[in-house]
């Protein structure tokens, strides 16, 4: 599915429109894809809240990862992009919440987990969706990617619901 308007922008009609609420845990992303959203005028009526957790302690914190899921998986992890969305749908207590976690450059990658590599977490009450990107950007290529990726997911998901 496509939409002519931003993704924000259809994000934001189709979460007004159903009454429901979202809420964003961001890392690599730094809070771009909260300033998307935010952009959109009326947003307050669906978009509760998000937190930038950038480094493990912050993901523990306040986006209700456990300690073990990062020792295990780190933080590049669709496990950890999973509790990241799980965690702060819970603390916001919405309807949806988005989660991103990756690598946007230029040094961090490892041969296991290149740069560009993007995982990105969808969850509501009917589960978590997780999908994983290798973007081949600069850094802020990348974050862009990752952002509109993940409001591409949402929006799939509430065009087909």
């Amino acid at each position: 599915m496509t939409t002519d308007e931003p993704l924000e922008v259809a994000v934001g009609r189709l979460l007004a429109a159903r009454r429901l609420t979202l809420s964003v845990a961001e890392s690599c992303t730094g809070g771009l894809i909260m300033h998307r959203l935010t952009n959109v005028s009326g947003s307050s009526a669906y978009l509760m809240g998000g937190v930038v957790v950038y480094s493990y302690e912050a993901k523990v914190k306040f986006a209700g990862v456990q300690q073990k899921t990062l020792d295990q998986f780190g933080a590049v992890s669709a496990e950890t992009a999973g509790e990241m969305a799980r965690g702060v749908r819970a603390a916001f207590g919405t309807d949806y919440a988005l989660a991103v976690t990756g690598i946007a450059g230029p040094s961090g990658g490892t041969p296991t987990k290149p740069v560009g590599l993007v995982y990105i977490a969808l969850d509501c009450a009917h589960g978590t969706q997780v999908e994983r990107y290798i973007w081949q950007s600069d850094r802020e290529g990348n974050k862009a990617c990752s952002a509109e990726a993940a409001l591409a997911l949402l929006y799939r998901h509430l065009a087909e619901a």
